[in-house]
């Protein structure tokens, strides 16, 4: 190549740069935002912030401690898309999770991370504070896991409450957990898949979620049929057929649902 041949291609590769580092499609995730875009996007209309919470707890020897961090972080950025006016703030990993001494629930495997519910319920409330405070009209408390899903409804209800006079809502929206629980399930059984296999954690329906959504969540070579001795290892379910496909027809159910769920809840507002 010539100097001048590369000198005028130097030239227009600067020249394109910067046009398409601004028209680059903004992020959702607002951590992902600078303050002054925030400020941006707020004023022009995205006053919905979703908060995904998530846990860090055991999963089965073949899924990762973080599943539901991930799932929820995911399935929040779809369901912030579909909305249009929508943000995701950081997901709230750390979550109730049984007693620590002696050590109940998931706390008896390495990993898990717990806070007491009173705990938990001052950092949703804070978080919510914060939020109201920069111009979120609608706070969304999304949860993918059972454990705190009425702490979410008891702190909604207490700020609703404090800030009727306000534009500002808090709504808990447990659509999302229901579908995981309910909708997604009874299509699994639709499939032909058995109860005892779609599971109730880190079984079928579980696991084909997580390899939806990342199949790096899951140990593919520790996928193995499950048996009662599996709940020894933490799995409540038979993994051991999961797949991609399966948690994708999970990944539309919830999307969907709770996409219905926020604008009838926001609607009521």
């Amino acid at each position: 190549m010539s100097s001048r041949i590369f000198a005028r291609f130097l030239f227009l590769l600067l020249a394109v740069a910067p046009g398409a580092v601004a028209d680059a499609p903004r992020s959702v995730f607002l951590e992902e935002l600078t303050w002054t875009e925030l400020r941006d996007e707020i004023a022009a209309g995205r006053t919905t912030i979703i908060v995904p919470i998530g846990g860090t707890e055991q999963n089965g020897p073949h899924m990762v401690l973080g599943k539901h961090n991930v799932r929820v972080k995911a399935l929040s950025e779809r369901i912030a898309r579909a909305l249009g006016n929508a943000l995701v703030a950081p997901v709230l990993a750390y979550v109730p999770e049984g007693a620590a001494a002696p050590p109940t629930a998931h706390m008896r495997f390495p990993g898990t991370i717990t806070m007491a519910d009173d705990t938990y319920a001052r950092v949703l409330e804070a978080a919510a504070r914060s939020f109201r405070l920069h111009g979120f009209r609608d706070i969304v408390f999304l949860g993918d896991h059972g454990g705190y899903q009425k702490i979410d409804k008891a702190v909604a209800t207490r700020l609703n409450g404090e800030w009727a006079s306000s534009p500002a809502r808090v709504h808990a929206i447990d659509e999302y957990y229901r579908a995981t629980e309910i909708e997604y399930p009874q299509a699994l059984k639709r499939q032909g898949y058995r109860d005892d296999e779609i599971g109730t954690h880190a079984g079928l329906a579980d696991t084909s979620l997580a390899l939806a959504v990342d199949p790096r969540l899951v140990r593919a070579d520790r996928l193995q049929a499950g048996n009662a001795a599996a709940t020894a290892d933490g799995v409540h379910g038979n993994p051991g057929r999961s797949s991609a496909a399966l948690g994708q027809l999970g990944v539309d159910i919830i999307v969907a649902q709770t996409v219905e769920a926020i604008r009838k809840a926001v609607a009521r507002r």
